[in-house]
């Protein structure tokens, strides 16, 4: 049986969900394929969404007019600002989810969405005609065609899960592997390697005594990720504190170490049974007891799963170690002594394919009409995967129609600092994404993802109207915030008592908010309390005035290193503009370093920026190939 479509996507992970609802809202026809209808946006690790750096990629993806920022406030236990004792740019939102709520919230968006279609099956292979992607064959023998492929299949390319010696073919526990698809696409000249990545054990919160425990509050402030919201605000926030949930930290000790590092002959990453990579900075509590072997004691985070479960998920100890170790070590933990679990940790390989071979539409060069979004690129992490799916999606609807693709530069997004690394540099270890990653992050923080993006999300129809006009209403309320700032007059017997209490130096003159603002101890909130106009002000903002005060006033102190920043990019998109794909002939270039010709011939860059940011290609290299194009 046969059917055709415009765009389909393979997998219903947070990647394709994305890329599925994406490209459907912008007109294609869109069919998404998964295995299991019940565990769609199944959260496979942590229950929780952003962090560093990833929760500026949810505000974007909310921005550009995508679901996940909805979701996650729709089904948030736990909301916090990350790095708030820092400067903005590295403020990060981070939300701890009901898991089975985040499922049904997300499966609510995708039956609400024109024309997307879910089918319930597994993909067995791709079919390609000379070049071009043009349908899948599935186990249950259905043949679908369509313009555009998106593979978002997670970690479920042959995957292979490891607890202690003992291995079980899976891409998540209890969930079968996709056997044949990576092979279907490999036999095409698509690069595909392993990688390896793992998850913790789920504790019986009945088992555990939290008054060993640290209880770690969130934020009461009512902040959330996404800036546009279709329901009552007040009564979201009712709903949203009442099932605020804390988490808890408690810690490894000397016992809990010895007992772990009696077990390390059976485990599978140090007993030659995985080959692969894992992520760095997500460490097994083994590789850190390897890694680290003078600390004393590791920080774990008690997680709960949602609000009417008794599950548990214990952050910063996963572990691929066989289950009697995972739990003789976890009871000599003071609050874990009587401990009961749900499952163990595990580890588990998976294939990915090179994404240097991708466009930055996150389309192959080697199959047309193929786009690849999540850990099926090298990356690790739900909003990651979810920013690629958001572009391919995207991508996909505008490739059945021939329009050209839409590309975010590294100035714009976390998401396009991200596709720009996988695409330029390749990876050789799970892809996370962090601030320093970023040589705009004052450009790109979690607080100007609409100022951003909204316009280009509503241009490439993703957007709507409604999400649109409220971000226009709250641009033109921080616009008149920042004029009274900067035409206001200040009176030194106004403030001065103030800036007394503060510990800084009284003013000697009047002179204009702009300029008083300019202190790091003064700030708008401690202002309006000693100028009633100010506070008049404020009074005026009827929605979301906190967020919207907050953004004026970042906006007024880092107006000059924003200004830098800008003007940085702009020296940069000089370079972006000067294409070098198909011009040099690099084996020949002897005058460039022969690592430089190595890699340029390895990556093919389109651009002169592009080849600058590829590992191995001196500045010096950059600066022939300048001389060479005549510049």
């Amino acid at each position: 049986m046969e059917q055709n479509y415009d765009v389909i996507a393979i997998g219903a992970g947070h990647a394709g969900c994305e890329a599925a609802h994406a490209a459907a809202l912008i007109g294609a026809r869109t069919l998404l394929i998964t295995m299991d209808m019940n565990k769609i946006a199944q959260m496979s690790c942590n229950p929780a969404v952003g962090g560093i750096a990833k929760g500026q990629i949810v505000r974007e993806i909310d921005a550009l007019g995508g679901a996940m920022g909805q979701v996650t406030d729709a089904t948030t236990i736990q909301f916090r600002m990350l790095n708030r004792s820092k400067g903005p740019a590295m403020w990060s939102p981070r939300a701890q989810c009901d898991r089975g709520k985040f499922i049904w919230a997300w499966r609510e968006v995708l039956d609400h969405t024109p024309n997307l279609y879910i089918w319930q099956d597994q993909v067995r292979k791709l079919i390609v005609d000379n070049g071009v992607a043009i349908g899948v064959e599935t186990y249950l023998g259905m043949i679908f065609h369509a313009k555009s492929i998106i593979l978002t299949a997670g970690t479920f390319l042959n995957g292979l899960m490891h607890i202690g010696r003992v291995k079980l073919p899976g891409g998540r526990c209890a969930e079968p592997p996709s056997l044949e698809l990576a092979e279907s696409i490999a036999q095409h000249g698509i690069r595909v390697s392993r990688m390896k990545t793992g998850t913790p054990v789920r504790i019986d919160a009945r088992s555990v005594d939290f008054s060993l425990m640290v209880e770690q509050p969130g934020d009461t402030d009512g902040r959330r990720f996404s800036f546009f919201d279709s329901t009552n605000d007040h009564h979201e926030d009712k709903v949203r504190k009442d099932c605020f949930l804390p988490c808890w930290i408690t810690y490894t000790n000397e016992e809990v170490h010895e007992r772990l590092r009696a077990g390390l002959p059976d485990s599978p990453l140090y007993n030659g049974q995985i080959q692969s990579i894992g992520p760095r900075y997500c460490p097994s509590i083994e590789t850190k007891l390897v890694t680290f072997p003078d600390k004393d004691q590791h920080q774990l985070f008690l997680e709960p799963e949602g609000t009417n479960t008794n599950e548990y998920y214990l952050n910063g100890f996963s572990s691929s170690l066989p289950i009697n170790v995972q739990i003789e070590a976890l009871k000599l933990i003071p609050a874990f002594r009587d401990l009961k679990i749900y499952r163990p940790g595990y580890a588990i390989e998976y294939d990915f394919f090179d994404p240097t071979q991708l466009h930055h539409s996150l389309e192959s060069r080697v199959i047309s009409g193929l786009f690849l979004a999540g850990q099926v690129n090298g990356t690790t992490g739900y909003e990651e995967a979810a920013g690629q799916g958001l572009i391919a999606g995207i991508n996909a609807a505008r490739h059945c129609t021939g329009q050209e693709p839409f590309v975010l530069k590294r100035d714009e997004a976390y998401i396009g600092v991200l596709i720009d690394d996988l695409v330029c540099k390749g990876v050789d270890e799970p892809y996370r994404m962090f601030t320093s990653r970023a040589e705009y992050r004052i450009l790109l923080r979690q607080d100007n993802a609409d100022a951003r993006l909204t316009e280009l999300g509503h241009h490439y129809g993703l957007a709507n109207t409604a999400r649109l006009e409220h971000y226009l209403k709250k641009e033109k309320e921080v616009e008149r915030i920042i004029h009274f700032a900067e035409d206001y007059s200040v009176k030194m017997n106004d403030v001065n008592g103030l800036l007394e209490h503060l510990g800084t130096a009284p003013l000697v003159r009047s002179c204009k908010l702009v300029e008083l603002l300019g202190r790091p101890q003064v700030t708008f909130k401690n202002l309006s309390s000693v100028l009633p106009r100010l506070q008049g002000l404020f009074d005026s903002i009827v929605d979301r005035h906190e967020e919207i005060i907050e953004a004026a006033e970042i906006v007024i102190k880092y107006k000059g290193y924003i200004m830098r920043e800008v003007e940085q990019a702009q020296k940069m998109h000089r370079l972006e503009d000067i294409r070098i794909r198909g011009r040099f002939d690099y084996s020949t270039l002897q005058s460039i370093s022969t690592e430089g010709r190595q890699k340029l011939i390895y990556h093919d860059p389109e651009t002169l920026a592009q080849a600058s940011r590829i590992p191995g290609v001196s500045p010096s290299d950059i600066n022939v190939l300048l001389v060479l194009l005549g510049r």
